[in-house]
């Protein structure tokens, strides 16, 4: 069966530290996304909200938070949570609900109110919980992680910091052309390496902030689409959500050992890069279609490495493939042209929707200076606690 669904609608609330409820940020971004698909809120007969674990109760059941706030209707709710995955399998359970002929209008809405600094573990002993455990017994906070991972780079491919800022540049850049971007200023990568050393050899402008903020998209069956009169809108092509092999023998946060590296031989597939072969076969597509890709870069090196887990070059080509211009504007699969999290910051529930809703714009060929020419296809890949995949394939 055709597994495509429209993306009738995008909105965003900008990214910022407003100091209001995550509800608030939801509802306008919601507003924002039925505004451009021109459904009345009414006429959807799903809601289905990534969920917050900063929000309290209401952000543990953030489906029914935000249908409360933006009226009692009588639609489904339904709400999910996967950390920094949480968005992908907010769309991913909208996909299947329209595509099960449940409903044929679903609202996805993802919105955060974050702490200022480090993420920490929600409260209470919880000893089974390695990201309780990692703060408790290594006190490893985020930025801890992503230092090993730019050190693993360093040893295994020789990156180096003057590798690593030039990902915070291309994004800032890019970031400065976005209005919903939280910062908007060109960066040089003089500014980076005199920046405070955080998570060595990672730099203040290395890693990606905290941020208020929210996304929403009306999704919908094509059938509705083209009764709407779209005729041809964005479409959803495939939605992976695929879990871990064994072995897994590089550390993922928040794990603090791995699947033996003695007793088997190493997988011919990272974690990573499972999750973006999964989306590419159930849209039929491979990298070599990209026009562009939204990936999660909480660091910069953390962006090389997914350069190669999406397949635009072999590993430990990353920063070769940067050097050459390959993922800026105007180069072969500009990369994070949104500014990605360098730009943005954290809003943990919202980003994954996020990255969609700049996929919609640019293939829509409404991005404005950041627009990528002639999009036609695109990714937006990143990963959640506890081996949560997370990549959508958006095509037009």
């Amino acid at each position: 069966m055709n597994g495509d669904v429209a993306v009738l609608g995008a909105g965003m609330h900008p990214w910022g530290k407003w100091g209001r409820s995550f509800v608030e940020y939801g509802r306008a971004a919601a507003e924002a996304a039925l505004a451009d698909a021109g459904v009345g809120w009414p006429r959807v007969r799903s809601v289905v909200g990534a969920q917050t674990v900063r929000g309290g109760y209401p952000g543990y059941v953030a489906g029914a938070t935000f249908a409360r706030a933006l009226g009692w209707q009588g639609a489904t709710v339904t709400s999910v949570y996967a950390a920094c995955a949480s968005g992908a399998q907010a769309i991913g359970a909208a996909r299947a609900q329209i595509l099960a002929g449940l409903a044929d209008v679903v609202l996805v809405v993802g919105a955060d109110a974050a702490p200022k600094g480090f993420f920490a573990p929600a409260g209470g002993e919880r000893p089974d919980d390695p990201d309780w455990l990692r703060f408790r017994l290594l006190g490893a906070t985020n930025p801890a992680y992503f230092g090993l991972f730019a050190r693993r780079r360093t040893a295994l491919y020789g990156d180096c910091p003057e590798d690593f800022a030039l990902v915070k540049v291309k994004n800032a850049a890019m970031g400065a052309l976005n209005a919903h971007a939280r910062y908007r200023k060109p960066v040089t990568a003089a500014e980076v390496a005199a920046s405070a050393m955080v998570a060595d050899p990672l730099r203040l402008l290395d890693i990606c902030a905290t941020s208020d903020g929210a996304a929403a998209l009306v999704l919908s069956s094509m059938d509705f689409a083209r009764r709407s009169g779209a005729a041809d809108p964005v479409r959803i092509r495939a939605v992976s959500t695929v879990t871990p092999t064994f072995p897994r023998t590089v550390l993922d946060l928040p794990d603090i050992g791995t699947d033996s590296a003695v007793a088997v031989d190493p997988p011919a597939e990272s974690f990573r890069a499972s999750i973006a072969r999964a989306a590419y076969e159930e849209a039929g597509v491979g990298p070599e279609d990209l026009s562009l890709a939204e990936v999660y870069d909480l660091s910069t090196a953390l962006e090389l490495e997914w350069y190669e887990d999406i397949g635009l070059c072999r590993p430990g080509e990353g920063a070769k493939l940067l050097r050459e211009g390959a993922t800026t504007l105007g180069g072969r699969v500009p990369v994070n042209a949104s500014g990605g999290l360098a730009s943005f910051g954290e809003a943990v529930p919202a980003q994954a929707i996020a990255q969609v809703c700049e996929l919609t714009w640019q293939l829509r060929a409404r991005a404005g200076d950041r627009q990528v020419e002639g999009a036609r296809v695109g990714i937006a890949a990143n990963q959640g606690l506890f081996g949560h995949g997370s990549a959508v394939v958006a095509v037009r």
